[in-house]
């Protein structure tokens, strides 16, 4: 009997232990008040700006909120600017300071309770995350910074070398030197448009510097350009003058000069009638010619140079920037 009774009990127990776990429930997060929704909303955003637009019409949506406005300040800190605002109407207006990050001015007769939490919940974080982009900018500054004193050396190095190697061949070194010390001050020209944005520039004046810069030519040039053209003037006169050097350097007895405008980019094109790209492969490289330093002088403007084969012999070359011209 007892043996029955503990076989009994094994099999109760196997199918007591065969039997699933009770599921449990899961837990609920705590629900979002609105002050939550407002600083996700805000830390969502893909940067500074589009996230206070996101928090300016979230804030004009409490009771009582008649217009919300954010000042930013400018880049050079001096002052600030009206860069988002919602609203409308009129009422009490009150300046709550966002430290680095400007201030936001809200219209209101009263301050709901969600107003207040909402405000003080989303100041610390935007005055971290304005800091954090700040500091990312600068960053993306000095090293386009360091990258053009990096060009600018290579520039210097590449044409200066011709005028020089002139001045040791020649008793009479005065006209090599003086050609050389123009070229430094057109280079520096073009540093200094790396650290400004005029604009846009004269293609006709740049042309005409850049032909300067090389001097005597055998070829013959033409132009046919605009006005203006949304390129530093100092950038282009050194993309220019390699362009046509180029050029020259191929063989070309004619090269001309003209510009393409379109709803997506403008085209600057320097055609000539040299050996063309089969003919010399350095002129497809940029071996010695410095093709490779100028695309990169353009590219930092948003531009960029192309060549291609003309179907009449020779080469084009292109500067094409992005935008319609000015």
């Amino acid at each position: 009997m007892l043996r029955l009774m503990s076989t009994a009990v094994a099999q109760v127990s196997s199918v007591r232990t065969d039997r699933p776990a009770p599921a449990r429930r899961p837990r609920r997060s705590p629900a979002l008040d609105f002050a939550d929704r407002v600083a996700l909303d805000f830390l969502s955003a893909p940067d500074v700006r589009t996230g206070m637009e996101r928090i300016v019409a979230a804030l004009r949506r409490v009771r009582g909120v008649t217009r919300i406005e954010w000042w930013a300040p400018t880049e050079d800190g001096a002052a600030f600017h009206l860069a988002a605002v919602n609203g409308g109407g009129r009422g009490r207006r009150s300046a709550v300071p966002l430290g680095p990050a400007g201030a936001l001015v809200v219209t209101a007769d009263r301050w709901a309770q969600e107003l207040v939490a909402s405000v003080d919940r989303l100041t610390p974080v935007l005055r971290r995350r304005w800091t954090e982009e700040q500091l990312a900018q600068r960053a993306v500054r000095l090293t386009l910074e360091n990258e053009a004193l990096s060009d600018f050396a290579s520039l210097v190095a590449h044409d200066l070398k011709t005028p020089l190697h002139a001045a040791l061949l020649h008793e009479d070194a005065s006209t090599a030197v003086n050609q050389a010390l123009e070229l430094i001050d057109s280079l520096l020209d073009a540093a200094r448009a790396e650290a400004e944005d005029d604009g846009g520039s004269s293609p006709r004046a740049s042309l005409e510097e850049a032909l300067r810069d090389l001097g005597p030519l055998a070829a013959e040039i033409s132009a046919d350009l605009p006005d203006r053209l949304p390129f530093p003037a100092g950038a282009l006169r050194v993309v220019l003058r390699n362009l046509v050097g180029n050029a020259l350097q191929a063989g070309a007895q004619r090269i001309e000069v003209s510009s393409v405008a379109g709803r997506a980019a403008t085209t600057l094109c320097v055609d000539d009638d040299g050996v063309g790209l089969d003919g010399r492969a350095d002129y497809v490289n940029g071996s010695g010619l410095g093709l490779g330093l100028i695309r990169r002088l353009a590219g930092r403007h948003g531009a960029s140079v192309e060549l291609t084969a003309r179907p009449t012999g020779g080469t084009r070359a292109m500067l094409v920037l992005s935008g319609a011209a000015l």
